[in-house]
């Protein structure tokens, strides 16, 4: 990894900073061993860290860390504290599937969730056995809380949180003022605290003075029109309230003296909610936003570009803990590469879609300079409701987004085309690195039991479900008998 100029630890910029901060865990150790009391009075509980998954929706790599020009500087300051990955990525490109993948360790056609929990797909009873927080209490003692969106469940009870906030929605505005209240009221230690935002989901929020259309940039590759760029100014107007809810939640960690000792994850499910992002296996709906900043070498505003997938969280969680990783987690740990030994885990990540709006069945590999993505079955046309509606979309559309060709299977050199737009798939000179990343991807499906292998893949019964012939998710739909 390579490590910014920090003068100071974030402790020591913390307590300057807010000086009605408590002195940190390790020199409260300190002080205790000094007075003649022994490690062993100290429970495990204590030395533990907590963990503070906080996470948005729809928001890709479109923050401050990554060099985008988007009001988040209380992410800027997390990054600038921690240790920001730019390269790390979802394993499925939409928004229940990411999830559940994250918070298990598995892909989504190994814990089951294979499209929207919204629109009536789930986990298998083995899926939601394996979320994290399950192992974390019965391997290390960890207390659990939900606060906001979690979007894999109907039953929010079904995860097996030990407290879920009931709270009015899933805004900034509904889950923030609860997440602070849990933090000010000494929860139990130590705990697991979700706090999950809608935001930077569709509808935005209407842009303000401060967000002016005009001089705003759209993400590469949406053209840069007046559409586009009323688009993106309400993007700025969402993320700004986005990043508000995430400063007080890490400032009332600084407050209570709990930020020391608490490990925060602040990411993504997937790309954002433009044409060609999420919902698809292009980098830009592929890659997420990941800050880390706690102990054990989650410090110092170092950078860090190893490849990094979702799926290495839950593994990283149990290295990190010193707990035996269960036998189910498809991930590796990363703490190897934040205390210094190696520079990659992964020669290569995958990511796969199944259902969103409408099916859409795809696979990707992706290396360090390759990109393979191959679509299934026999539409060779854009999936339109796989889109969410807005003006980006609607400008798109209206000059025929609709019959633009998707090649069968694609090969992209990342290196020279970053932005995925030169197949070289009919290049007789990639033909060998063609066949590679085929064959890594054919590996990874029968090693994984992928059932695309075995034909199309199909909805539960009561999954609701678009054409892939119609534009928008919000068309009449097929409920699945």
């Amino acid at each position: 990894m390579k490590v910014r100029n920090s003068p100071q630890s974030f402790s020591q910029r913390t307590s300057g900073r807010r000086g009605f901060l408590k002195t940190s865990v390790a020199g409260a150790v300190g002080a205790v061993l000094a007075s003649g009391a022994t490690t062993s009075s100290m429970s495990t509980a204590r030395r533990r860290p907590n963990i503070l998954y906080i996470h948005s929706h729809d928001t890709g790599r479109l923050t401050s860390p990554y060099g985008y020009s988007v009001p988040t500087p209380n992410i800027q300051r997390l990054a600038s504290e921690g240790v920001l990955f730019r390269q790390a990525y979802c394993a499925a490109p939409t928004c229940s599937p990411s999830r559940a993948s994250l918070l298990t360790g598995e892909c989504p056609h190994n814990n089951g969730m294979l499209g929207l929990v919204n629109r009536g797909f789930a986990m298998t009873e083995s899926g939601y056995q394996h979320h994290v927080i399950r192992t974390l209490r019965r391997e290390a003692g960890y207390n659990s809380t939900l606060i906001g969106l979690q979007h894999i469940a109907k039953d929010p009870h079904t995860l097996g949180y030990d407290h879920v906030e009931v709270i009015p929605g899933n805004h900034v505005e509904h889950v923030t003022p609860a997440a602070v209240r849990f933090l000010h009221e000494q929860p139990k230690q130590p705990f697991w605290l979700t706090v999950g935002y809608f935001e930077t989901h569709r509808t935005y929020r209407k842009a303000g003075p401060e967000d002016d259309w005009r001089t705003i940039h759209p993400p590469t590759p949406i053209p840069d029109v007046p559409a586009t760029r009323h688009d993106m100014a309400d993007f700025h107007a969402t993320i700004r309230k986005l990043d508000w809810g995430v400063g007080e939640v890490l400032l009332a960690l600084e407050a209570t003296g709990l930020a020391d000792n608490t490990l925060v994850v602040s990411t993504t499910d997937h790309g954002i909610a433009f044409p060609t992002m999420k919902c698809n296996l292009y980098d830009g709906g592929m890659g997420v936003h990941l800050v880390m900043r706690g102990p054990e070498g989650f410090t110092g505003g170092k950078v860090c570009d190893s490849m990094i997938s979702h799926l290495d969280l839950f593994p990283t969680m149990c290295d990190l803990l010193q707990i035996a990783p269960p036998g189910w987690l498809q991930g590796r740990s990363f703490m190897p590469i934040v205390r210094g030994g190696i520079e990659e885990i992964n020669d290569a990540v995958q990511a796969e879609v199944n259902y969103h709006a409408s099916y859409e069945p795809k696979r990707a590999v992706r290396t360090k300079r390759w990109k393979y993505i191959r679509h299934f079955g026999d539409r060779h046309l854009p999936v339109l409701p796989n889109c969410d509606d807005g003006s980006s979309k609607t400008y798109w559309v209206e000059n025929g987004w609709a019959t633009q060709p998707e090649a069968p299977e694609a090969l992209y050199d990342l290196i020279f085309d970053p932005n995925e737009r030169d197949n070289l798939v009919a290049d007789p000179s990639h033909r060998v690195i063609l066949q590679e990343m085929q064959n890594r991807l054919n590996h990874w499906m029968h090693t994984t039991n992928d059932p695309l292998l075995f034909g199309p893949v199909s909805a539960p019964s009561g999954a609701r479900i678009n054409d892939p012939n119609e534009i928008s998710p919000n068309d009449p739909v097929t409920v699945v008998s």
